[in-house]
């Protein structure tokens, strides 16, 4: 794996690849009272918002062996309705992409090359998100704020936490929380009121030279979206050609970005 690969990896993958990796405890015996509390309320809210929309822009950090630090920004749409359909239109470095899933298949859609590939997958949006994942390798970004277990996923492996009041985060007041895990260390600003959706998410890789950061900025929450019939099937383009497999290539970017350039 490339230099660049270890580096995406471990903060686009941070928080999953963290998991697990400390001594199991009750996360009842680590947790900040405060920050179980809304961690808690997030979750729950995410859960029983049975349709939302939202978007969001990601800066990913790497450091070039050189210890010259980049950030790659990319910026993200998404349409959400649960149990099992989903649109995410994406835009950046990585990929200028579509990933839709009704609920019966999963598509991924290139736009500038115009390529796609599909897999049958019957399920929910948690099946689809992790089944994508084990596929190529590739995180779906923030997917751990969007999974119904959520709270279990944020928490387990936690040695510390702490509460740090109240923050703005796009004129949005939100509470701001932080995690400390054995390679990562989280932070996350929820909206307050009675609508705690997440605002902000952070994951620094502690133990890499620079100290490499992975920032995720959600704004234009809605929870009423409209949904016109057919939106989350996905309909091939006039002359889309439809690949066998993910062509994912040792950087982790998509090839067809660097074909179209």
């Amino acid at each position: 794996m490339s230099h660049w690969s270890r580096i995406t990896a471990a903060i686009a993958l941070g928080l999953l690849l963290a998991a697990g990796a400390v001594p199991a405890r009750a996360a009842k015996e680590k947790l900040d009272p405060d920050v179980e509390r809304i961690l808690k309320s997030m979750s729950a809210y995410m859960t029983s918002a049975k349709a939302f929309s939202m978007k969001a822009d990601v800066s990913l950090e790497v450091m070039l062996r050189t210890g010259q630090k980049l950030q790659l920004c990319s910026s993200y749409s998404l349409l959400f309705r649960r149990p099992s359909e989903f649109r995410v239109a994406v835009k950046g470095k990585v990929a200028d992409a579509e990933f839709t899933y009704d609920g019966k298949t999963l598509t991924l859609f290139g736009r500038k090359p115009n390529v796609y590939v599909q897999r049958e997958l019957a399920g929910t949006t948690d099946d689809a998100i992790r089944a994508w994942e084990r596929e190529t390798g590739i995180a779906a970004t923030g997917a751990d704020l969007l999974l119904t277990q959520s709270y279990a996923i944020l928490t387990k492996g936690v040695r510390s936490s702490d509460y740090f009041g109240v923050g703005w985060v796009n004129g949005v007041e939100c509470h701001h929380l932080s995690l400390r895990k054995k390679n990562v260390d989280l932070q996350i600003w929820v909206r307050t009121g009675d609508q705690p959706v997440p605002m902000k998410y952070v994951i620094t890789t502690k133990w890499m030279t620079g100290a490499p950061q992975f920032e995720l900025v959600l704004r234009d929450w809605d929870t009423s979206p409209e949904i016109k019939e057919g939106t989350f099937v996905f309909t091939a383009p006039a002359g889309a050609k439809k690949l066998d497999k993910v062509p994912v290539d040792e950087i982790d970017e998509f090839p067809w970005t660097k074909e179209a350039e």
